[in-house]
C-alpha cells in the first residue's frame, strides 16, 4: 500500500468516524492538542485501523506518535 493511500484512509476515517474538521489535519497537527483525539477516540482507532490495515495497534509502540505524519509513519512501518 502506497503512503498515499494510507493517508488518505487515515485522513477518512478521522473526518468520517472521529468527526474531526478536515481543515485541522496537517502533517505536523498534534493528534491530541490540534485534533482532538482523547483516549475514548483511541478506543476507536484501534478498531478502525485493524479493520482498514489489518493489524492491532499495540499502545507501547505508539509513545511518540504524537502527530499525524507520524501516525501515519506508524501504519506504513507496521504494512510493509
Amino acid at each position: 500500500m502506497e503512503r498515499e493511500e494510507i493517508e488518505k484512509k487515515v485522513r477518512n476515517f478521522l473526518i468520517e468516524d472521529l468527526e474531526i474538521d478536515e481543515e485541522k489535519i496537517a502533517p505536523d497537527a498534534k493528534l491530541k492538542e490540534d485534533l482532538g483525539i482523547d483516549s475514548l477516540d483511541f478506543v476507536d482507532i484501534v478498531v478502525i485501523v485493524e479493520r482498514n490495515f489489518g493489524f492491532k495497534i499495540k499502545p507501547e509502540e505508539m509513545q511518540g506518535v504524537d502527530t499525524y505524519s507520524k501516525f501515519c509513519d506508524y501504519i506504513e512501518s507496521k504494512i510493509s
